[in-house]
């Protein structure tokens, strides 16, 4: 019997502070707000469901002065069994994130969307960077089974941590929607929206051409059958977008997690 969640928490982290090359995506969380409540679309997911915002119990965005206010917040935040969404922010936020869930769920399952594999024991110095929370997650056994999905920058030493830590890839130039993962337990989402093509999202701080279209990324999500626990959308970098073209990705994107969440909710 499914469970209809009569509430889902969404918090927004205002954190860009691990960026490696351009600053912006601590802007993001109000500019999806916006896109999300635009009144130019409506408030329905592709299955039905009406997401509106009284579906959410909304804590509103947080800037972030020390990195570790992350978990910290997210603890406040997060409550067994209601599904916590974050609106970030770069994509170091996902460990101390991540961390919080573990604290309440033990380990979960994680699938990862995104161009970078973002497995780096460090990067320019820093083992914090955006380019290294699953190395972090990984390392300190937070996740049961990590998969990542669109990846199409892999370095040797990225493809010697996946090795390492037993991560499963699906990179895009072996992409084919017959070969999406299938999952038994319930699970994270983190999406880095830099996984999609920079024609169809270009406000983020690395363009990566040959991504996911926004269909196929979609049909991705909308493949998932197991319960969502939570989820990210990060790397959204308003200072590189195009007549906002990017914001209504991500609003987008939050409507049809909320509505898999509701749909997968047991």
């Amino acid at each position: 019997m499914l469970r209809i969640f009569r509430k889902m928490v969404l918090q927004g982290i205002l954190y860009d502070d691990k960026s490696s090359y351009l600053k912006g995506p601590a802007l993001a969380p109000p500019l999806i707000r916006k896109a999300y409540n635009s009144p130019s679309a409506n408030y329905f997911s592709e299955s039905g469901l009406e997401i509106h915002p009284g579906l959410w119990d909304d804590k509103g965005d947080f800037a972030i002065g020390d990195y570790f206010e992350i978990e910290q917040i997210t603890a406040k935040n997060i409550r067994s069994n209601i599904p916590l969404v974050t609106l970030g922010g770069d994509h170091s936020i996902t460990y101390p994130i991540v961390r919080a869930f573990h604290n309440v769920y033990g380990p979960f399952d994680i699938l990862h969307i995104d161009a970078h594999a973002d497995l780096y024991n460090e990067f320019e110095g820093d083992t914090y960077s955006h380019a290294c929370p699953f190395a972090r997650i990984m390392e300190n056994h937070l996740a049961g089974r990590l998969v990542q999905v669109g990846l199409r920058t892999l370095s040797s030493h990225q493809r010697d941590q996946a090795a390492k830590f037993g991560v499963e890839m699906l990179e895009m130039k072996d992409f084919d929607s017959s070969l999406l993962p299938r999952f038994k337990n319930p699970i994270y989402v983190s999406l880095d929206i830099d996984v999609l093509d920079p024609a169809f999202a270009p406000g983020v701080s690395h363009h990566e051409p040959g991504g996911l279209s926004t269909r196929e990324l979609i049909g991705l999500l909308q493949s998932l059958e197991v319960p969502i626990l939570g989820a990210d959308i990060v790397e959204y970098n308003p200072k590189h977008d195009i007549n906002q073209m990017t914001a209504m990705v991500g609003a987008k994107l939050l409507k049809e997690i909320a509505a898999l969440i509701i749909r997968n909710g047991k």
